[in-house]
């Protein structure tokens, strides 16, 4: 009844997880839910004021697949603000958030059995959306700190490969490729001439040091690059849907006749709000970043109390990775049961390994308020005691 290729499909994990914590809260059970990578914050104010004038002037008819051209200028701005790339409006396509223009990218770019190298630990849509491109995932398992290198690349390249995917800073690790490493990669780029696909989408959210675009690099890497970003996660947008890509002209085109048969265009209100978000006053990204830099520092002074833990120090993102690897055994031989009775029996909901493709390992997000964190602290380190 099904195509081969949805049936090969796998669901994805962090909303599963999502779904039943929300389902324990609607029950009334008391849930601290650190699964989900969404900002706790508001959407700024300015930014729904501009979202609330556009229904006033009745802003409702259809706009270009590719989004309107002041968000593509906004957004043109912004490259050249944030990551000093020059970019015309033709080179940039608005989606329904990263999610769909990754997939978009995916379905232009690749050709049964064309090879796309993704590092390990990686968020599950990267595999599963090269699998419905019909696709073969190339997996690379880092090792903790899981800093990508141009060498690991080097190990599974072949004739055959088409795409490298680059998630700096990581989800879920919050690891960031070194900046000399990148230039490298880069040059691996050029050499083989393989294409990338960077998902730049926590840029803003950086802590250690200071975020670089591949693209920016050379004029060479940037001609086969796809910057994939958007305003979900440092403009607490995550509902409105909206994200960006910019790249080459060409494969622009293609994406942009894909998406007018998809879905028309990104709703033109979402659009509106997120011209606001590029172009209006920025002061909110940072109060958030130092809401998560401040939460940060209080997970990893409370996660290295928990005896049986180990992880590296997220450098972006709002994410930890940790590996309860020394805590399985006959009772809980997976991270997947682990985080199972972890909701179970003290209600905080987190994402195993198993969906990053890399087990004995769980996520957390620390993009919660500060009540949740200090709760979820106490509740793990309980459980864990009480498992020994």
């Amino acid at each position: 009844m099904f195509s081969k290729r949805v049936q090969k499909l796998s669901p994805s994990p962090t909303i599963a997880v999502d779904v039943k914590a929300k389902a324990f809260k609607r029950q009334g059970v008391p849930v601290i839910n650190l699964s989900v990578g969404e900002p706790n914050f508001k959407t700024p104010g300015n930014i729904r004021k501009a979202a609330r004038l556009a229904v006033d002037k009745e802003i409702s008819f259809y706009t270009q697949p590719e989004g309107i051209e002041e968000l593509r200028f906004a957004i043109v701005e912004k490259f050249k603000r944030d990551n000093k790339l020059s970019y015309d409006i033709s080179d940039i396509i608005v989606g329904v958030g990263g999610k769909q223009l990754l997939y978009s990218a995916f379905q232009v770019l690749c050709d049964k059995g064309d090879e796309v190298i993704i590092p390990l630990p990686a968020w599950n849509t990267f595999v599963e959306q090269v699998k419905l491109a019909d696709g073969k995932p190339v997996l690379i398992k880092l090792k903790s700190p899981f800093h990508l290198t141009a060498a690991d690349i080097k190990k599974v390249l072949t004739p055959k490969t088409k795409i490298l995917l680059i998630n700096s800073p990581s989800n879920p690790t919050g690891a960031m490729i070194d900046p000399e490493e990148m230039k490298k990669i880069a040059d691996l780029a050029i050499k083989n001439n393989f294409f990338v696909i960077s998902d730049e989408i926590y840029e803003k959210l950086v802590y250690a040091q200071k975020h670089v675009s591949i693209a920016s690099i050379n004029e060479k890497v940037k001609q086969q690059t796809l910057v994939v970003n958007g305003v979900s996660k440092s403009y607490a947008m995550t509902g409105w849907r909206v994200g960006f890509a910019a790249g080459p002209k060409e494969i622009i085109a293609k994406m942009k006749s894909l998406q007018s048969q998809m879905l028309t265009h990104v709703p033109n209100i979402s659009q509106i709000a997120a011209v606001e978000a590029l172009t209006g006053d920025q002061t909110s990204v940072e109060t958030m970043k130092k809401a998560f830099a401040k939460r940060r520092a209080f997970c990893l002074r409370e996660l290295r109390k928990i005896k049986g833990f180990s992880f590296a120090e997220p450098e972006g993102a709002f994410y930890f990775f940790v590996s309860v690897e020394k805590l399985l055994g006959k009772k809980y031989p997976t991270s997947s049961a682990w985080a199972e009775a972890l909701l179970e029996k003290e209600k905080v909901a987190v994402v195993p390994g198993e969906g990053f493709f890399y087990p004995g390992y769980f996520r957390m997000t620390y993009a919660a308020s500060d009540e949740d964190l200090q709760e979820a602290m106490i509740r793990i380190k309980r459980f864990v005691e009480a498992e020994k």
